[in-house]
């Protein structure tokens, strides 16, 4: 498999880099795709209930203040689901490369349904037990959603062809953005259901009446529906055959290979057996931690990590300043004058604004642009941009919190998300799943995915923290003081910079082949080299 794109590559994966689009590219989007929409939906809807969560279970009989979740149970709440998925993205990326992509791939849609449902149903005796039990199966369905970043990158990327594979990639990562809508929408029918049927007065009228027993109920309808479109496209995954890649290159089966992609391509597509066993006869077979990855590899790997990292940094973050954008512009006004419906009402609608405004657009400029202007490009213009908004929120941050400007600062943060988007959120994603050998592509997604969600725990509850008044008497109840908010800024401006300078490690892919770009075509020639040197006369 070896001979820049000619020579010894197998006719069933050039056949596949040299397809033109088809009607199975557009099905592996959407069933890769509905994955990813159950992700967004099931990671995102949370914190559109914590508010509510608050209200129900820790409501404490003061006049002018609704009950909320305690520092700990709120970051517990939001927080376990992103600790499942560190470890889900480093134990599936590594099984997928085991036991193959589409055999792992059933298990986590799976997973992802069961906890989604469970979710919604936990009960118990107590506040503490119902947060405990929800925590656990939170922490299980994050599990899941771990194993669907490595597999879903690797199976579109393996099934892709070379001219159109960053946009192929990139739609099913996109679909992200669908999933937060529909977390959003979900949530805005449902409360306005709850709300025509239980019209109740604010909480600063009537502390208990303005929260319904029934309340209960809205944020575990929230939560379960997320179950829906993962169970819908189960039948599809298992319908799915094993990407070529995985078939001819690690297991080593160029018949079943064959069989699969003449199926799948509607052509007839030649087994070539004895090439793939004279592959495996040249024994270039190294693995993670050997001398020979870190060689070739080991910068690579570097660089998809830790630009994945500091980007999550800055990309989780952004739950910090929403609150303070959605009172600022008004959308969300203080939570004494709202019932508990209400107020899941509001933000549910706030978010979907935000999403629909700057997050949405950035994924499919990303789509349309990737394959004209590469990886590189991208996401360095990215980080630059999301560098240079950060720091003109953080430096006149003073000037931003004036009432006139409001609206100045609600466009540049917009604008930095916009560009996360359509910059390193995206192609952080696409470049693991290109630059790797095929046995090994799977767990290395794997690990910068999981140093992207390290990032993304940082960004989420260290800056929660630090983002919090100099001044104790200032800060959120139950937090210490931080460092405030300008300060943070600036620290995240400064993550997106060090983000820039280490997007020089990743290489461009942009229209190779895969073997070409994890460098596999490279190995099997200077193996073929070697051997014909070393034949006995």
């Amino acid at each position: 498999m070896a001979g820049g794109g000619g020579g010894q590559q197998l006719q069933v994966l050039n056949a596949l880099d040299v397809a033109k689009t088809q009607w199975y590219h557009f099905t592996a989007i959407i069933i890769a795709g509905m994955g990813f929409f159950t992700d967004a939906y099931d990671l995102f809807c949370i914190s559109l209930v914590t508010k509510l969560l608050g209200r129900i279970y820790y409501y404490e009989g003061d006049p002018k203040r609704p009950g909320s979740l305690p520092p700990n149970v709120a970051a517990a709440v939001n927080g376990v689901a992103f600790c499942g998925t560190l470890a889900g993205q480093l134990f599936f990326g590594w099984l997928g490369d085991k036991m193959g992509r589409k055999k792992v791939y059933g298990m986590t849609l799976m997973l992802m349904v069961i906890c989604s449902v469970a979710s919604g149903l936990s009960f118990g005796k107590d506040p503490k037990a119902v947060m405990a039990t929800l925590c656990f199966f939170r922490f299980w369905l994050g599990f899941g959603i771990g194993g669907d970043y490595p597999l879903s990158a690797t199976i579109m990327s393996e099934y892709a062809n070379k001219k159109t594979r960053g946009a192929f990639i990139a739609a099913v990562f996109a679909m992200q953005g669908f999933g937060i809508l529909a977390g959003g929408m979900v949530a805005i029918i449902v409360s306005s259901a709850f709300k025509a049927k239980y019209d109740v007065p604010d909480y600063i009228t009537s502390p208990l009446g303005s929260t319904v027993p029934q309340a209960d109920y809205v944020w575990r309808i929230i939560v379960m529906f997320g179950a829906l479109p993962a169970a819908m496209t189960y039948y599809w995954r298992m319908k799915m055959p094993e990407t070529a890649r995985y078939t001819a290159l690690v297991a080593k089966d160029a018949k079943r290979a064959a069989a699969d992609m003449t199926k799948v391509l509607h052509m007839e597509v030649e087994a070539e057996q004895e090439k793939v066993e004279k592959m495996e006869g040249n024994g270039n077979q190294f693995g993670l931690f050997s001398k020979q990855f870190l060689r070739r590899h080991g910068l690579h790997l570097l660089g998809t990590a830790t630009t994945w990292f500091l980007l999550d940094i800055a990309f989780y973050s952004q739950n910090l300043f929403q609150k303070d954008i959605f009172s600022a512009v008004g959308w969300i006004p203080p939570a004494g004058t709202m019932n508990a419906i209400e107020e899941v009402y509001r933000i549910a609608r706030a978010q979907t604004l935000i999403a629909l405004c700057s997050t949405v657009p950035g994924y499919w400029f990303t789509v349309a642009l990737i394959d004209h202007i590469g990886r590189f490009t991208i996401q360095l213009m990215g980080f630059f941009f999301m560098s240079v908004f950060m720091f003109a929120l953080a430096i006149p941050y003073n000037h931003w919190k004036k009432h006139d400007n409001r609206i100045g600062f609600v466009i540049m943060y917009a604008l930095t998300f916009f560009f996360a988007n359509f910059g390193p959120n995206s192609t952080t994603f696409i470049v693991p799943a290109e630059i790797f050998p095929a046995r090994l592509r799977s767990t290395c997604h794997g690990i910068s995915a999981a140093a992207g969600k390290a990032g993304a725990i940082v960004g989420a509850f260290g800056f929660l923290y630090a983002a919090q008044s100099k001044d104790k008497s200032k800060t959120d109840p139950g937090y210490p003081a931080g460092i405030g908010v300008k300060n943070s800024l600036i620290v995240l401006g400064v993550c997106n910079v060090l983000g820039l300078l280490f997007t020089f490690l990743v290489p461009e892919s942009k229209g190779k082949s895969l073997e070409d770009a994890s460098g596999e075509n490279e190995e099997k020639e200077m193996e073929a080299q070697v051997s014909s040197r070393t034949v006995p006369v």
